[in-house]
């Protein structure tokens, strides 16, 4: 037996059978007793719509009746289920508006509490199946209405509080979600139920008052019928003296209580042709409305989980890219699912000295925030060793034995490259990470061979790195396994699809240009069909300009008291073969300052290097560890203006210790 749907949202009217609206009337002239309580020729047949049911069979004992969640079927419109059709194989949604139930002398007391545990187990079940917040409150409207109830209105706290989180106040309560449907007596048509067209038939707001009659009723709890005082000037109070109710026994205020507070209340309401609820209806609503309130708590909790570690995820990545001299970069991020937004995958693009770029890609084993966390660790120690300067091999050998401080079973893969955008070259270390992917202008896409190495965390393992062209105009694409593999496909399977992608991509843009960076990234991502995210996915995409040689200068100077001199010389030279003359006088300033402090301190050769691309950038480097300082000169005092004339003059300017020494540079805009 399949569910039925028991709500009119987004599906069609369902229409009453003829024969079966004819059967009670057929049964009655034929003078058969009718299998639904309350209907014509049944046993119930002469008890008035608006009377009280009378149960025919022995009162239930105390307790007798308690609904079991985990009991009966998936069909909440069995037989004689407690505002149902009470027909077999009828329709539900429409005998229930046609006919009133009563409870008739063919049904015992055991099969109406038999009914009830079906329909309580079934649409406890479809409550508790959402996730989020309003899929919770979908599901107990869509189970109750118009099974249980003919309308339910749902209010919820405004807002909902957290975990231990104290309330604020006032106590306020806001109608979330109604559900009600009308019956429709169209002309030479069937009888249909559409959804009501009518407003909202509640206050959208109501402020509990402390000590009122609302709030006595939310703390008491328990359901109540909405025919007693209290519950009538509670009801009053919610719904707003404008918005009257049924009379009689057929409105049930049912708060919503989680747990540690009462956190909103359900309202049920029958109309006046439908039997009134019964005092086991109250069992039904407390039993809906406690699961009803425990998701919402759950639900609200997951949420604000969900986003601690959205935002735990957010701040480990970098916000943006940088944009070094040579290189452009582009990236993206993509979660397993919406529902589990934290990984371990992470990306960086770190700058180097000598306008190198390090290009790290990595993927920390696990989906939790630990896994987060431990991501953001690694991802700072891969900073900082990389501001050391030190080789990728390296680099990856102290993030191994950072990962094994971190704790047992801390393992991670990662991809570590640095481009030098002069020499075009590029030197790569890996730790168990998947190869990358170099297009070349032509078109043509490879797979590096790199090392394969151990993953991070293993311990005792020795990387190994290797240099390899990086010619102009190439792309180099990093990413983490979720992209090329899932549970469709093996990894090299994968890989190779990523490579005919991406050369496929290349050659719509023809053999002479290379495809921008941002699409390609999209294009890409366009690979992954359905059954393909198993896992989350970092993307880093490369695209190598280069510095061309006749764009650099670069000479050794002595460590004598002559250098700055013959600094300021090369410089002028340099700035006339590339006709940036108008540069001369701040070159020649800056370049003496900063030759003079590091003659000061080296005792070896000292390097001079201006390149010129977008900005003119100089490098002065020397074998003195100590990095210079800005300081504010005393005026009895000699020195200790250079660096204030430096940060005066360019347009930016930093300091790098590098393994052998320091690298002190500035930039200037070149104004062309």
């Amino acid at each position: 037996m399949t569910e039925h749907p028991t709500s009119h949202e987004g599906r069609q009217p369902l229409a009453a059978r003829p024969q079966e609206r004819a059967r009670p009337r057929q049964e009655a002239a034929a003078g058969l007793p009718s299998d639904v309580p309350g209907q014509a020729g049944g046993p119930a047949a002469a008890t008035t719509p608006d009377a009280p049911p009378q149960p025919t069979g022995p009162a239930p004992a105390p307790g007798a009746g308690r609904p079991d969640p985990l009991g009966g079927t998936d069909h909440p419109n069995s037989p004689g289920l407690p505002g149902g059709t009470g027909r077999p194989g009828g329709t539900g949604a429409v005998a229930l508006a046609v006919s009133p139930q009563h409870p008739g002398g063919g049904d015992t007391s055991a099969r109406r509490e038999g009914d009830r545990l079906r329909f309580v187990g079934a649409a406890t079940r479809r409550i508790a199946r959402g996730i989020d917040l309003d899929e919770i409150v979908l599901g107990l409207c869509r189970a109750t209405v118009p099974t249980f109830s003919d309308e339910i209105l749902v209010y919820l706290r405004d807002p909902l509080p957290v975990g231990d989180e104290r309330p604020v106040a006032p106590f306020v309560l806001r109608l979330r979600r109604t559900d009600r449907l009308r019956l429709s007596d169209l002309e030479g048509e069937d009888l249909v139920l559409v959804p009501d067209p009518d407003p909202t038939p509640a206050a959208e707001l109501c402020e509990v008052r402390s000590g009122g009659a609302l709030a006595e009723v939310l703390r008491g709890v328990r359901p109540v019928f909405g025919d007693s005082t209290a519950a009538k000037a509670a009801l009053a109070e919610l719904l707003g003296p404008e918005h009257p109710l049924p009379g009689g026994l057929r409105a049930v205020l049912a708060p919503l209580r989680g747990r540690r507070r009462v956190i909103g209340a359900a309202v049920f309401l029958r109309r006046p042709e439908r039997a009134g609820f019964e005092p086991n209806d109250l069992l039904v609503a407390a039993q809906l409305a406690t699961h009803t309130a425990l998701g919402i708590d759950k639900a609200v909790l997951y949420g604000r989980e969900a986003y601690i570690a959205d935002e735990l995820q957010r701040t480990m990545l970098p916000d943006s890219l940088p944009q070094p001299t040579g290189v452009k970069l582009a990236s993206r991020y993509l979660p397993a699912a919406e529902t589990a937004r934290v990984g371990g995958d992470w990306y960086d693009a770190i700058p180097l000295p000598g306008s190198r770029v390090a290009l790290v890609v990595g993927d920390v084993m696990g989906h939790s925030m630990t896994s987060a966390a431990i991501m953001g660790q690694l991802r700072t120690t891969a900073q900082t060793l990389a501001g050391l300067d030190l080789p990728p091999q390296e680099v990856l050998h102290h993030l191994d034995e950072q990962a094994q401080r971190l704790g047992e079973n801390r393992m991670a893969t990662c991809m570590y490259a640095v481009y030098d955008p002069v020499s075009h070259r590029i030197t790569v270390a890996n730790a168990g990470h998947p190869p990358p992917i170099l297009l070349h202008l032509g078109g043509r896409a490879e797979v590096l061979r790199v090392p394969p190495g151990a993953p991070i965390g293993v311990g005792g393992v020795d990387f190994e790195a290797v240099e390899l062209d990086a010619p102009a105009g190439a792309t180099l694409l990093l990413y983490t396994d979720g992209l090329v593999e899932s549970r469709l496909r093996d990894v090299w399977t994968g890989i190779e699809q990523l490579r005919e992608r991406l050369a496929a991509t290349a050659q719509l843009t023809g053999p002479d240009h290379s495809p921008p960076l941002e699409a390609l990234c999209d294009d890409v991502l366009d690979m992954l069909g359905p059954g393909d995210r198993d896992d989350d996915i970092a993307l880093l995409a490369a695209r190598f300009d280069g510095i061309a040689p006749s764009d650099v200068a670069y000479w050794f100077l002595e460590p004598e008291d002559a250098a700055p001199g013959r600094a300021r010389r090369l410089a002028r030279r340099a700035l006339a073969r590339w006709d940036l003359e108008e540069l001369t006088d701040s070159v020649e300033l800056l370049v003496s300052e900063v030759v003079t402090n590091a003659v000061r301190y080296a005792e070896r050769p000292v390097t001079l290097r201006l390149l010129r691309t977008d900005v003119l950038r100089c490098e002065v480097g020397d074998d003195s560890p100590q990095l210079p300082r800005q300081r504010r000169a005393r005026d009895t005092d000699e020195g200790g203006r250079g660096l204030f004339l430096v940060n005066r003059l360019a347009r930016r300017w930093g300091a790098t210790r590098l393994s052998g020494g320091k690298v002190v540079w500035f930039e200037l805009a070149t104004r062309t």
